[in-house]
């Protein structure tokens, strides 16, 4: 099988990103069109859920690019996309919450935020590394494969394996706090919140088709390690 394999694997969950990637932008795109009741800005409602929450040591910016919101834990700023800090719609308050969600998780040391910021520096690394090891171990850089070679590779692809996993409830929960926020201040009516919720939901399946993506791949080389070994 070799990278045969690995591009089959690659390819599905290449071809299924992109479904939900799809899906999620036409949400985001439909949500946007429709205007919040209470006419706030996203930048507002993110202000507003920071300061109900006690947090006075974040800034809200406006950042280029579209879907590029993040909450950046380094400098405590909750970053915008200028879609959502200056939209006023459903999309706009929604993201701009979830963002919020991630600095509520930092203010209160939510645990799984917590580790998976402490393995980003070990990430990025093993990121970097571990598909050049693997395809050396596999025998494709130097003509021999190495099975050691390729535990090491194997070791350092489950690194970043792990951390996609961890992604997963960091994410979730921040939704989760954004959507209590939203319904338990009245900044949504029912409506606004089942499509807020509904927007959320899309972008979450992001993260869990790069979740299952790498799991699969994962088990994908441990299966040509173990199979290595028996030719040995």
């Amino acid at each position: 099988m070799g990278l045969i394999g690995y591009y089959i694997i690659a390819g599905i969950m290449f071809i299924v990103g992109l479904i939900v990637s799809s899906r999620l932008k036409g949400k985001f795109a439909e949500y946007s069109q429709i205007g919040l009741r209470n006419g706030m800005s996203g930048k507002e409602i993110a202000e507003r859920m920071l300061e109900d929450h006690g947090i006075y040591n974040v800034r809200v910016i406006s950042t280029p690019g579209h879907l590029s919101d993040h909450y950046n834990p380094q400098d405590k700023t909750v970053n915008l996309s200028e879609d959502v800090y200056y939209g006023r719609s459903v999309s706009a308050a929604a993201v701009a919450a979830h963002e919020c969600g991630h600095a509520v998780q930092h203010a209160r040391s939510y645990s799984m935020l917590q580790f998976r910021s402490a393995i980003v520096p070990i990430v990025n690394i093993s990121s970097q590394l571990s598909q050049w090891v693997i395809l050396a171990g596999l025998g494709f850089m130097f003509g021999a494969a190495n099975p050691t070679i390729l535990l090491v590779g194997i070791v350092l692809f489950a690194i970043t394996t792990l951390f996609t996993i961890i992604t997963l409830p960091v994410e979730y929960d921040a939704s989760d706090r954004a959507l209590r926020w939203l319904i338990s201040k009245n900044m949504t009516t029912d409506a606004e919140q089942r499509m807020a919720a509904d927007a959320l939901k899309w972008a979450a399946r992001t993260y869990v088709v790069a979740a299952i993506s790498s799991v699969a791949t994962l088990l994908y080389y441990i299966l040509l390690f173990i199979n290595s070994r028996d030719r040995e």
